[in-house]
């Protein structure tokens, strides 16, 4: 298959290498010194579920040189996704699937309005990794998983062929019977790991083992979890609970994207994570007191907090 990794960085970039290492066509969108390096060098991954170096590598700045593919896996930041909706569309062909791996719970929606339910998928992805250095991308832990299904009136969409490639690159890839719910379930923990680590610099290791942190943490996902039912998911009832369990089975040293962000004085999603839930809560009629906290005082810090800066990758630090 031929595939187009709307960004190239910790999501876009370790998923894209290995369906390229499998034989699987893949372009890569990127820029800066980042894509300098892989057109240079090739694209390295360096991962505990092996190695993998991709040389010589399709790498542009425009994904309009490198299609049509047969999916376009989208792994940008939120703030973004207006501007690349545009840039894809040449791309976009006939047979082409559009697909998320973006944080938050809203891109869907936004990619069904510009090109229809017929050319969109719903995706999740599962991983920590990012770009250590420009044409390498460093993966931290095991997880690497990919979960993809069929949004509403998107029937015809060849999910099981998608994920039968990603599964023959060695990628833990399955076909989510509902996918709004696995958005929704990673969104869950997402929010409170996204908020708790980037206000606070610390890792999930610090976070969990603080009682009042711990405790924050957990009231920013019951919340997310409210607003989510009110928005008719099916989230079970242990979600919250379930969601706290594994957090405790991660890495000490694990954080998010958002705090790496963050730390680089890059913008943050908080927008597209505490903020949707404020926002989504405020529809629903749902109160959302701590996730309100932390979209207020994210947004009194200093630099491009909400200007999105096009093509920025996304990393990510996410759950299974």
């Amino acid at each position: 298959m031929r595939f187009i990794m709307m960004g190239s960085g910790g999501v876009g970039g370790y998923f894209g290498a290995r369906l390229a290492a499998a034989g699987h066509g893949v372009g890569f969108v990127a820029r800066g010194a980042h894509l300098a390096a892989m057109k240079a060098h090739g694209l390295r991954v360096l991962s505990p579920r092996g190695d993998v170096t991709v040389a010589p590598v399709a790498a542009a700045a425009d994904p309009a040189t490198l299609g049509p593919a047969d999916a376009i896996f989208v792994a940008v930041k939120l703030g973004d996704l207006e501007d690349v909706l545009g840039r894809i569309a040449p791309a976009v062909g006939p047979a082409t699937t559009v697909i998320s791996l973006q944080n938050g719970v809203e891109a869907e929606d936004r990619l069904v309005a510009a090109f229809g339910p017929g050319r969109v998928a719903g995706g999740v992805a599962y991983i920590a990794a990012a770009v250590e250095a420009p044409g390498t991308i460093r993966h931290i832990g095991t997880n690497q998983r990919i979960e993809i299904g069929t949004l509403p009136r998107g029937e015809a969409v060849p999910v099981a062929t998608i994920v039968a490639a990603l599964a023959e690159a060695g990628i833990d890839a399955e076909v989510a019977a509902d996918i709004r719910l696995a958005i929704w379930r990673k969104f869950v923990f997402l929010v409170a790991l996204a908020a708790t680590t980037t206000l606070t610099g610390r890792t999930i290791g610090a976070i969990r083992a603080d009682p009042q942190a711990r405790a924050l943490f957990t009231d920013l996902m019951a919340e997310a979890a409210a607003v989510g039912r009110a928005r008719g998911i099916r989230l079970p009832d242990d979600i919250v609970a379930d969601r706290l369990a594994f957090t405790d089975t991660l890495p000490e040293t694990m954080t998010s994207s958002m705090a790496h962000d963050a730390a680089a004085g890059r913008p943050l999603e908080v927008d597209w994570l505490s903020g949707a839930v404020v926002r989504m809560g405020r529809e629903a009629g749902v109160p959302t007191p701590a996730n309100n906290a932390v979209a207020a005082i994210l947004a009194l810090r200093p630099g491009p907090a909400r200007q999105a800066s096009s093509d920025v990758p996304q990393g990510a630090c996410l759950s299974p």
